[in-house]
């Protein structure tokens, strides 16, 4: 249960806190916009999945998964 927690308040701050402040320059901001791979868009919550599936059955980290696809949701996949 402390790893969901902690695994969503980093994802939601991640998404809540701009990548750059106000006064950047617009040459600054053009390798953001790259598509992201979905391999790489969400590591924390992946990474946590990862760990808990081989550990655990599926349905027992079924929490970290949807948190994952959630996480992957809010980058702009369509999973």
């Amino acid at each position: 249960v402390v790893v969901v927690v902690v695994v969503v308040a980093v994802a939601r701050r991640r998404v809540a806190s701009p990548a750059m402040g106000a006064g950047a320059s617009k040459t600054a901001a053009a390798p953001e916009t790259k598509p992201k791979k979905i391999c790489c868009a969400c590591p924390i919550t992946k990474n946590a999945r990862d760990a808990c599936i081989p550990e655990h059955d599926e349905e027992k980290c079924r929490y970290l998964i949807e948190a994952h696809l959630k996480c992957l949701r809010d980058e702009g996949f369509n999973v």
